[in-house]
């Protein structure tokens, strides 16, 4: 087993759901008491979020970066950012961590081609869904990606940092989601990608009449793929 290596914290909320996935996982991949062999860095989000309203990215690369070269001092052959924004300074990442690192654009949009997707609606912060690294990596893949109209982006993004991040989940935003998803179908959306790790929290595919793509389970069972070095892991993927 490869040692998985967490930058988390963004927010702690998500990262809890990490560190279930990829141990169930594990667990049913290889049976009995097996777990996980991973390290985390939990970063503060206040910080991170600071730097994200101040347009510093750079400061932000090195912050992220330095947690991915500590986990791989730690001994982690792969690192994950645990969060989609954050993937705005994944190449940087990458570079200072020197291992590894498992790309949470790239394997949803694995996930989406291999279903045969092409036009998915795209939900997530505004720094998601408007910076462009995004929707120009999926393009890079061959897919057509939709994000809801600018008052729609902003009531995404507002419950996001707003509520999710907080631990709070409301009826009514959840309401709101659905409402812009069922918008975006005039759009021909063939699919969403719930491309924050906090929107599980809120909504899943049971509640939609289209696929759903969770970007926070598609990473973290790439994870224990790597992990297991194995290609194809039936029962965790």
């Amino acid at each position: 087993m490869k040692r998985i290596g967490l930058i988390g914290g963004m927010s702690w909320e998500s990262t809890v759901t990490y560190y279930q996935i990829i141990n169930e996982a594990i667990r049913e991949a290889c049976g009995g008491l097996v777990s996980a062999d991973l390290v985390m860095h939990s970063l503060d989000f206040s910080e991170v979020v600071a730097l994200q309203k101040a347009d510093r990215w750079k400061d932000a690369a090195v912050l992220l970066g330095s947690a991915g070269a500590r986990l791989a001092h730690a001994g982690a052959e792969c690192v994950l950012i645990c969060t989609n924004t954050m993937h705005l300074v994944a190449d940087t990442v990458e570079k200072m961590s020197g291992v590894t690192l498992i790309n949470i654009v790239d394997e949803t949009a694995a996930a989406l081609k291999a279903d045969g997707r092409r036009r998915p609606l795209l939900l997530a912060t505004r720094y998601t869904m408007e910076h462009g690294f995004y929707t120009d990596r999926m393009r890079s893949h061959g897919l057509n990606v939709v994000v809801p109209e600018e008052d729609d982006r902003g009531a995404v993004h507002d419950i996001i940092f707003g509520e999710l991040c907080q631990g709070e989940i409301k009826d009514s935003s959840r309401q709101r989601y659905l409402d812009i998803i069922e918008k975006a179908r005039s759009k021909g959306i063939d699919s969403v990608i719930l491309g924050c790790t906090e929107i599980p929290l809120l909504i899943n595919e049971r509640m939609l009449a289209l696929p759903c793509y969770d970007s926070t389970e598609i990473h973290a069972k790439a994870a224990v793929r790597f992990s297991l070095k194995k290609n194809d892991i039936n029962k965790a993927a």
